[in-house]
């Protein structure tokens, strides 16, 4: 590299070429290696097996002597606020910011000091967000070691000193669904939120006397020590029990083998397999019985001792579930019982091995089915798998002891069995609602992009109405046989703007709907089933329906194209109301007349949290 070198480089990344020589000429000594040293990376070349470059700095992977960007706020002087507000660089005032990481995964670019490259992101946030000019602060710029790039965004309210609840949904919106779009050279990134503090429990902090507070602390030390006390007692009384007990309990090292699993499940129903009936009864787990895979193990096909036909879940060693996940799943799936929900049959829990034993359901996922690679499904069809599907969600959440929420509601996560009912499955990330009071569990945000609740994704409060918006999505999916996500583009937002009340044949979705469906668009049904699809993904979960409602909906709807219970090809109506029906832990085919096919989601293959 000879002539003039623009002060603007700073780094010459050369990693793992056929560079043979070095000629360091005096202008890239002093323009390079001096001003912002070290720089040049020759890592991986033959030229750094040379005894005479080898210690040079080129030839280690040092990074560049840069100071990473952070936004300015000098001009505001030094005006200093409480440890849970912070200054905006805007009014030069203190605020609650909404703040979170955001995860760059494709930079082009290698310096995280370049102010305009960042003053370039800082703009595009405050104008795609609708945010006053410069009330956004970038700090702890730096790649990650998979050369990701990290950037802590603090964005600041543009009228008072928080953002009111509707304002956090539309810009966690925004930012979740994609969008938002970041400066091009930024490329593809993920966002993850922090909790919002006025909604954390507030900065308001009672004033106690010194006097109060040292009798408290001393009242607080020696409850502590009786409790401590009492503990240890407990725990000593407990491993003599455990001791005297025998060793026969399957359970007996769970706590021991994980770290914080709290114990051994609590199973009302299903039973332990021993890790050599699983393996007998898929013939060593032998590739003609296997039948799906994915990021959490691979799924096999066998039949039990019974003759049932199952479909056992396999994790792999390195992609477990962690305890508390696996533990989650066994004790909910055990203890409900319908029949739009995926039975349990037993687990495994030995020689290292984490398996699940489920029903075996035939026809694959929605999803599969929607994308033309499976069954031909027409407007009731659809009808029917939304209703049982919603039937198990409404189950879920209102005659459950405690509620659960789902968390992960999508149309893989719904599979259809040999007379296409409807059955939900996958339940590793769901919650119980204990506290009926409250209404909600404050929880780390979990599931999957594009049916991701937005004020769930806001606040961090889970909810029952998170799972309702996520149905809305499938519903959705059920109408356009399209994915959440796709080139771009989401779902809902495309269907809020395509719309049209005025467009008496198709409702302004003639370009958006399946297209095997559109003889039904012309139907009240189908204009109904639109409408009610988009009251569960209203932003504000208080606008939505509770599934209870949704199902007495699409009850109408069946009513109304003609379809009763005695139809010899509705299973799903042979009892009338909307969670009438719940049966046993049974496998419902055990047959192998079914495709042969299940569904991938017992792999895991888009859980990411």
């Amino acid at each position: 590299m000879t002539g003039n070198i623009t002060q603007q480089l700073k780094i010459v990344n050369l990693l793992n070429n056929h560079i043979v020589e070095v000629n360091i000429t005096q202008s890239y000594n002093q323009t390079l290696v001096i001003v912002f040293s070290p720089i040049c990376r020759l890592v991986g070349n033959p030229v750094c097996l040379d005894p005479e470059f080898s210690n040079k700095f080129f030839c280690s992977l040092q990074q560049a002597n840069l100071v990473p960007y952070t936004t300015s706020v000098t001009k505001c002087g030094s005006t200093s606020c409480s440890s849970d507000q912070s200054l905006d660089p805007a009014t030069c005032s203190c605020a609650y910011p909404y703040t979170g990481r955001m995860t760059f995964r494709a930079p082009s670019f290698a310096d995280p000091s370049d102010n305009a490259t960042f003053q370039l992101l800082e703009t595009s946030f405050w104008k795609g967000l609708a945010l006053l000019p410069g009330a956004v602060f970038l700090s702890d710029v730096h790649f990650s070691s998979e050369e990701y790039l990290n950037v802590r965004v603090r964005l600041f309210p543009s009228t008072g000193t928080s953002f009111n609840l509707s304002e956090q949904i539309r810009i966690g919106s925004e930012i979740s669904n994609q969008t938002y779009k970041a400066p091009p050279i930024f490329g593809p990134y993920y966002f993850i939120a922090d909790p919002y503090a006025p909604f954390a429990g507030g900065s308001g902090k009672s004033q106690m006397s010194k006097g109060a507070m040292a009798g408290t602390a001393v009242a607080c030390g020696l409850l502590m020590f009786v409790l401590i006390y009492v503990a240890i007692f407990a725990l000593l009384q407990k491993k003599r029990t455990t001791q005297s007990s025998g060793l026969g309990n399957p359970f007996a090292s769970w706590g021991a083998a994980q770290k914080d699993s709290g114990g051994a499940p609590q199973l009302k129903g299903a039973r332990f397999f021993s890790f050599d009936e699983l393996k007998n009864c898929t013939k060593n787990f032998s590739e003609d019985h296997e039948i799906g895979s994915g990021g959490y193990g691979k799924v096999y096909k066998g039949t039990i001792a019974d003759g049932t036909s199952v479909a056992i879940k396999r994790a792999e060693y390195g992609s477990k579930q962690g305890a508390v996940e696996f533990k989650t799943e066994i004790e909910l799936l055990s203890r409900v019982h319908h029949r739009n929900l995926v039975s349990l049959i037993g687990f495994c829990y030995e020689q290292g091995e984490q398996m699940l034993v489920y029903e075996y359901v035939s026809n694959g996922t929605l999803r599969e089915n929607l994308q033309a690679r499976g069954i031909y499904l027409d407007w009731k069809k659809r009808l029917r798998i939304a209703l049982g599907s919603a039937r198990g969600l409404a189950y879920l959440h209102e005659l459950a002891d405690p509620p659960i929420i789902h968390r992960d509601v999508k149309s893989t996560n719904i599979l259809l069995d040999d007379n296409l009912k409807a059955k939900v499955a996958d339940f590793g990330l769901s919650k119980l609602v204990a506290d009926t009071e409250k209404g909600h569990v404050s929880t780390q945000v979990k599931g999957t992009l594009g049916y991701l609740d937005p004020e769930y994704y806001m606040t961090q409060q889970l909810s029952e109405k998170s799972d309702v918006y996520s149905f809305g999505v499938v519903m959705l999916e059920l109408l356009s046989a399209r994915l959440p996500i796709s080139k771009g583009t989401y779902i809902v937002r495309e269907f809020r703007v395509a719309i049209d009340p005025n467009d008496h044949d198709y409702y302004g979705l003639q370009g958006i709907i399946d297209p095997a469906i559109h003889d039904a668009a012309k139907s009240t049904g189908f204009r109904r089933f639109v409408q009610l699809a988009m009251e569960c993904v209203e932003e504000a979960a208080s606008r939505r329906p509770t599934m209870g409602s949704v199902v007495k909906e699409i009850e109408t709807m069946i009513h109304n194209e003609g379809l009763s219970s005695s139809a010899s090809s509705v299973i799903d109506f042979e009892h009338a109301g909307p969670y009438i029906g719940t049966g046993g832990v049974t496998g419902s085919n055990s047959s192998s007349s079914g495709s042969g096919r299940i569904s991938e989601q017992l792999s895991h293959p888009e859980r990411r949290h």
